[in-house]
């Protein structure tokens, strides 16, 4: 692989030619500072308390169509997948187009920009990093240029076979730098050896997609044609929309509505689409023995937006019967049921529906706060839960409250809103959340920390309440998550709330796995009752001797606690 090509403005990527190699990476802009996001490490996420998923995607074929715009408002859509990074590809039939940027989908494109998008056919992307450092070299779409063949990728989920992917094609050290990239690469060389045809991405893929271990739902274009795969598993979503005159792909189904397509129906698992001027194929790539659905289910407790549908279920409807489930498990008497903005509220409602015990709005979010700000000390870290969100004293003083929230992964932002509420007055606080105990870490596109950092790996439920300073705890139970769903015989991953791994998982696996960062350790993953080792400073603070595991003592270093966005560099 060579260095990247000429710079021009904007992002723009011009058309490649094949002066630099069979598959030189594309041609870009230079990006700001020294190319990397630049001083993550004085970001907080006032949301840090939360997992954060992966990536959106998003294809579309739709000759005569301002392709280009119905990208930008699809992945605008999806924005909520990814803030880190967003971009587009498009092609006129000749030749590819990329743009891409560091920043929200808002941030980088204009009218400018989206000009230089001409064609019938664009992909986009908008990105939170999992494998691969948050920077702008691993910003997507990735392109290639090799014999005669351009294409564009971009990736929503995390591969568990990356580095073996890389060794295995004899690629050097520091040339690919994420998953997606090492994913481009081994089809570009795939393509190398096919040859020149029109046909030539499409059995390329065939051939490779079986060596690609993990979660990925892509979507790939190259001058003719847009294509959309989703892995044997399906553990991220990707559906199918109908254009007038053209087809749509996308992670989740609001981002049909945008655009006015209309919902066809989801890939299935293992299943590839090829879109282009004769319609749309569907192609399988994968032995029927290795497909065996496993949608994550923190699709349904968080990411996904509530008007999306997931196995044709409303995720919002599916959220509100969590929170009644949650009334029927862990009832308590109580003057207010009040959920965390935005995630919690519709759980907050169905509890409050199922209890008779009326909702109420206990805390105002921010709205015009990013999901990071700069913090440029420790004590201004330490306000910014207060940035995002703060109490409605008139509403909480001296009344009992039921807080329901989603999921409480390190807890640190849970116990921070615990105590505006205590200051603004509550009698009581009483939490509830919709989702088991998340004790596991999750290696398919999902950036929850190492097992370390996970709240309910290290405490039990009663220590948890006491560490968040809350009167009483409940987490539904897994049988109560899925029934709400709704999805009877539906396949999930649960593997974050039993440690139980639908694909095996290399011994050392991690985030900065091709950057020459530090590997995340498989804690605890062989088997449940193994002794969980812990730095000092990630546990919270907790009566040291209340430590008690399954396999012995924990010793917590007291006065520490969770950092928010401790599991990330972004």
């Amino acid at each position: 692989m060579s260095d990247p090509g000429s710079m021009c403005d904007h992002g723009v990527v011009p058309p490649a030619s094949n002066d630099d190699g069979p598959h030189a990476p594309e041609p870009v802009s230079r990006p700001p500072g020294d190319g990397s996001a630049g001083g993550l490490d004085l970001l907080v996420d006032p949301e840090g308390g939360k997992p954060r998923e992966a990536c959106g995607v998003f294809g579309v074929y739709a000759p005569g169509a301002p392709v280009a715009h119905l990208t930008y408002l699809g992945i605008y859509a999806l924005q909520h997948r990814g803030q880190e990074s967003a971009g587009i590809a498009s092609s006129n039939g000749d030749h590819l187009t990329v743009v891409k940027e560091m920043g929200l989908v808002s941030n980088v494109f204009d009218d400018r920009t989206l000009a230089v998008l001409d064609g019938d056919l664009a992909i986009g992307h908008t990105r939170y990093s999992t494998t691969g450092s948050s920077m702008w070299k691993n910003s997507q779409p990735v392109f290639r240029d090799v014999v005669h063949q351009q294409f564009a990728l971009a990736h929503n989920g995390n591969l568990v076979n990356t580095a073996q992917l890389v060794d295995d094609a004899g690629m050097l050290p520091g040339t690919v730098s994420s998953d997606t990239d090492a994913m481009a690469e081994v089809i570009a060389l795939e393509c190398e050896r096919l040859g020149p045809g029109d046909d030539t991405l499409e059995r390329a893929l065939v051939t490779v997609l079986p060596s690609f271990e993990g979660a990925f739902s892509l979507v790939l274009m190259d001058r003719n044609r847009v294509i959309g795969i989703r892995d044997p598993r399906g553990f991220r979503p990707l559906c199918l929309g109908k254009l007038d005159g053209g087809w749509v792909l996308a992670s989740e189904t609001p981002a049909l509505d945008v655009v006015g397509a209309h919902f066809v129906r989801e890939l299935d698992p293992g299943e590839m689409v090829v879109i282009d001027s004769a319609g749309v194929r569907s192609v399988r790539p994968f032995e029927d023995s290795s497909i065996d659905p496993k949608l994550c289910l923190f699709e349904f407790v968080y990411f996904a937006r509530p008007d999306s549908q997931l196995y044709d279920r409303n995720v919002h409807q599916a959220r509100v019967r969590m929170g009644e489930q949650l009334a029927d498990q862990a009832p308590v008497d109580a003057d207010m049921v009040m959920g965390v903005p935005e995630s919690g509220i519709p759980a907050a409602e169905g509890y409050a529906r199922r209890s008779g015990i009326p909702f109420g709005q206990g805390l105002v979010k921010n709205r015009y706060i990013g999901r990071t700000f700069i913090a440029p000390s420790q004590e201004m870290r330490a306000l910014g839960v207060r940035m995002k969100l703060n109490p409605l004293r008139d509403n909480i003083e001296g009344r009992r409250l039921i807080v329901v929230d989603d999921s409480i992964v390190r807890g640190t932002t849970t116990k921070a809103m615990v105590a505006m509420l205590r200051e603004a007055g509550a009698r009581e606080v009483h939490l509830r959340v919709s989702s088991p105990p998340y004790r596991w870490p999750c290696f398919f596109g999902m950036d929850t920390g190492t097992r370390g950092e996970l709240l309910a790996a290290n405490l039990e439920v009663d220590e948890i309440r006491r560490y968040l300073n809350v009167d009483t705890l409940a987490y539904l139970t897994l049988d109560r998550l899925i029934d709400a769903i709704g999805a009877p015989g539906a396949g999930f991953c649960d593997a974050c709330l039993t440690g139980v791994y639908p694909v095996e998982i290399p011994v050392e696996i991690g985030k900065g796995v091709l950057d020459g960062a530090a590997p995340v350790a498989r804690e605890g993953l062989s088997e449940m009752g193994s002794v969980l080792l812990a730095d000092a400073g990630v546990l919270p603070s907790v009566d040291a001797g209340s430590l008690a595991t399954d396999a012995g003592s924990l010793v917590a270093d007291a006065g520490s606690a969770p950092a928010d966005g401790t599991a990330t560099d972004g």
